[in-house]
């Protein structure tokens, strides 16, 4: 391998850091939601993998059962993660251009 090649890789490893730091920044401020128990709880998510909302149906609420409750809770939430983890996954697959580069995922990892 050659000074031009190695010069050429580092450029390439250079653009993808940007890209992957575009990304970052464009993933925080998009939002995903998930719901439990028919919709008596909803989450929602950001790209970070902040909860910035979540609603409660006044029906999902009974005194005597807070485990149901808590359960939905904890329902809603997980989903939109699953969804937040989905939606970066994408726009891995599109940086990548669908290429199964190894360690890629571990990047993706860095975000949730």
């Amino acid at each position: 391998m050659g000074l031009g090649d190695l010069t050429n890789m580092f450029g390439k490893v250079q653009e993808m850091q940007s890209k992957m730091q575009q990304i970052q920044e464009d993933m925080a401020s998009k939002v995903v939601e998930a719901s439990s128990g028919g919709g008596m709880v909803t989450a929602k998510v950001n790209g970070k993998g902040d909860l910035v909302d979540i609603k409660i149906d006044t029906n999902a609420v009974d005194i005597n059962d807070m485990e149901m409750l808590e359960d939905l809770i904890k329902a809603a939430v997980n989903a939109a993660m699953v969804k937040k983890n989905q939606m970066m996954q994408e726009e891995l697959t599109k940086l990548t251009g669908g290429l199964n580069i190894p360690g890629m995922d571990q990047l993706g990892n860095m975000f949730k």
